[in-house]
């Protein structure tokens, strides 16, 4: 595998290690705190012909080396170029989901708490990622009902003669028509920090020390809308799963291994209640069960996931000293990093293990599902091959402007995000939703013949004319054959979904709460919605490019600068010359210009 004299010359010191194949392409990053005597172990490795290091060194070609000054650097390395690379062999943390999080905007000078789905160093303050949407919606509600901060969208708050309907329902303080007080305001922020960070029970105790205060003071009104507050956090703390009377901050990390297949699954404590999970399924990880959790642990956080105070784990991992060094830094306070054997922690790493352990019982549970679903596809619909993987296409357009064509995929019943593409119409004019399929379809199966990817069943939304399109496609293309193909028509008048199949004269009409009709729908729609989605923006994009265009000094930056700092050309149009002025890299002369330009006024 390696020339005689490469590992002779690699020296004994950290660093990270890249395989590579012959196409140069990472298969497997590590590190080591011996280069030398690490590469050398892979010369004397003997595992049997299907064993996956086995597999994994019968197409290794190349490895380049990057040394560091210290084995923590090799470690924090290591972590950063699996996430970049994503190499084959590698454990990676990745679960398809994109999840969300609160942001609260403290850097502003009036804050306000929003949803984001990617985290930025803007000086915000951001909680989650959030792994269930509705937990995550219904903090933001009881936010919104519970602390009076502003709900309007831009970085600046713009002033208004008349304030909005949250003033008058008590959701809001009116900073946009100077009725919030800075420091009132600012106190609210901090309780919607508080109760994020978990903190419910000290916040409570606050507000009932200034209820006492409020109500001793006579200010009878004030001191009832502390008490509902009070009453509102109890009874959601009331719901919350008590972890730990210690009120500290702790992520238990639960393992299961299953064959070769391994389940990791973390609870967050956060003030000794459970605040949310994690959970992550690895599909036959070379390493051994102390060297993979090393790996979980140093993917897992990073500048986006700050380490809690105090991590369980279940047994002893490689790295351990090294790693409660770098969880430290990156939590700015010192993290500790525990084994339970008995107590309350136990229990607790108990309970994330069977969460772990759940994780085989659920995708099983939705194996047999699909296995079902996909068993009826075939027989109800006559496919020749099972529907492993299908796509669905759908164009969008306006008049023939703007005109997308959306493909959408799911691999054994599952949306598989990485396989949606977009493509823009290149060769059609006009508003001709046949000849615009075509280019998609002949852009799509070129490419997927070349690179051996082409989906099992392959599904256009419409009817006999559309579908009489893609066969000729994959007659000419040589693979008409190699797919099942389908089309799907909208109900109308009452008719039903209609199904069309090559060589069928009447459509397959199903039952309306058919498994396989809904299953199939759904897959229409997601394709409409991703192509409708990507539509708007292309229209957008148009109609702020004519807006602005026009003004002298207005470039595709300051666009994307006004758009971000006002939400939208309809505020940019109502914007003030001093609220213009406001943003970045706008001065007074290019706001001027832009003032007028929207007030038809001339320049002065």
């Amino acid at each position: 595998m390696f020339p005689a004299d490469f590992i002779q010359n690699v020296p004994k010191t950290p660093g990270i290690y890249m395989m590579r194949d012959g196409q140069s392409r990472i298969l497997y990053v590590g590190k080591a705190k011996n280069l030398r005597n690490r590469l050398n172990s892979y010369t004397r490795f003997s595992g049997s012909a299907h064993n996956k290091t086995t597999v994994m060194l019968s197409q290794v070609v190349k490895v380049d080396i990057l040394l560091t000054k210290t084995e923590k650097e090799a470690l924090i390395l290591e972590a950063s170029l699996i996430k970049k690379h994503k190499p084959k062999y590698n454990i990676l943390l990745r679960d398809d989901k994109n999840y969300p999080f609160i942001r609260v905007t403290v850097q502003e000078e009036w804050p306000r708490a929003h949803i984001v789905r990617k985290r930025k160093k803007d000086g915000a303050r951001y909680f989650g990622p959030y792994s269930s949407s509705s937990s995550m919606w219904a903090t933001l509600r009881l936010l919104a009902n519970l602390f009076p901060i502003r709900k309007c969208k831009g970085n600046n708050i713009r002033i208004r003669k008349r304030p909005c309907l949250n003033l008058q329902m008590g959701k809001c303080l009116g900073p946009c028509v100077g009725l919030a007080k800075k420091e009132d305001y600012l106190k609210q922020v901090q309780q919607v920090l508080m109760v994020l960070e978990g903190r419910n029970r000290s916040l409570i105790k606050e507000l009932k020390q200034e209820m006492e205060k409020a109500a001793g003071s006579l200010f009878f009104e004030r001191a009832a809308e502390l008490r509902d507050q009070v009453t509102t956090l109890s009874n959601t703390l009331e719901k919350q799963i008590i972890a730990s009377s210690t009120l500290k901050d702790q992520d238990i990390f639960g393992y299961h291994r299953q064959g070769t297949s391994i389940a990791i699954a973390i609870l967050f404590v956060r003030d000794g209640l459970v605040s949310g999970n994690r959970n992550f399924f690895l599909s036959a990880p070379m390493e051994s069960d102390s060297v993979i959790l090393a790996q979980v642990l140093n993917q897992f956080y990073d500048t986006k996931i700050t380490p809690a105070n105090e991590i369980v784990i279940p047994f002893a991992i490689e790295d351990s000293v090294l790693l409660v060094e770098h969880f430290s830094e990156l939590s700015g306070t010192h993290v500790k990093m525990r084994i339970p054997k008995r107590g309350n922690n136990r229990e607790l790493l108990h309970m994330a293990n069977n969460n772990a352990s759940h994780v085989f019982d659920e995708r099983e549970k939705k194996d047999r599902s699909w296995q079902d679903l996909a068993a009826s596809m075939e027989r109800l619909l006559n496919l020749q091959f099972e529907p492993y993987r299908i796509e669905c296409l759908d164009i969008s357009n306006t008049s023939g402007k703007q005109a997308v064509g959306s493909l959408v995929a799911y691999t054994k019943g599952e949306v598989s995000k990485k396989n949606y593409r977009h493509y823009s119409i290149k060769t059609v004019s006009g508003p001709d939703d046949y000849a615009m399929m075509e280019e998609v379809l002949k852009r799509r199966f070129r490419k997927g013949i070349d690179a051996e990817n082409l989906p099992n069943l392959f599904i256009v939304d419409g009817g006999k004319g559309q579908l009489g399109i893609a066969l000729r496609v994959a007659e000419e293309l040589g693979i008409r054959d190699e797919i099942d193909w389908l089309g799907i028509a909208k109900e109308k008048l009452g008719e039903g979904e209609k199904l069309y199949k090559p060589g069928r004269k009447n459509p397959i009409i199903l039952k309306r709460h058919n498994p396989v009709l809904l299953y199939l729908m759904r897959i229409r729609d997601e394709s409409h919605r991703f192509g409708i989605t990507f539509h708007r923006k292309l229209r957008h994009k148009r109609s702020l490019a004519s807006s602005l265009d026009s003004i002298p000094g207005i470039g595709s930056d300051r666009k994307k600068k006004l758009l971000k700092g006002l939400g939208s050309i309809k505020r940019i149009k109502e914007a003030s010359r001093t609220e213009l002025c406001s943003i970045d890299g706008i001065g007074e002369k290019t706001s001027a210009l832009i003032y007028d330009h929207f007030h038809k006024k001339p320049i002065s």
